[in-house]
């Protein structure tokens, strides 16, 4: 299920970014970028529609996804159905 960022408290909605991107750990070549560099990164991204907050009612958790992650999870239930 895609929740809204703008519905999540603003401290909620960093704390959720900077979880994800530290779990992350994604190598970004030959600079080095801040958390804080990241963390606008993902909300630039959140804003833009290239990412989303999703619930996993499965997994009971919360994490952010490409969109692209989140076509090939609809495509993933589309076929097991």
């Amino acid at each position: 299920m895609i929740i809204p960022h703008e519905q999540l408290d603003k401290d909620t909605l960093y704390n959720l970014i900077e979880s994800y991107v530290l779990r992350e750990g994604t190598d970004y070549g030959d600079v080095e970028y801040s958390i804080e560099a990241k963390v606008s990164q993902v909300k630039k991204q959140l804003h833009n529609g290239e990412a989303m907050v999703f619930f996993s009612e499965l997994h009971e958790s919360v994490t952010i996804i490409s969109k692209s992650e989140f076509k090939a999870l609809q495509s993933e239930v589309q076929f097991s159905e």
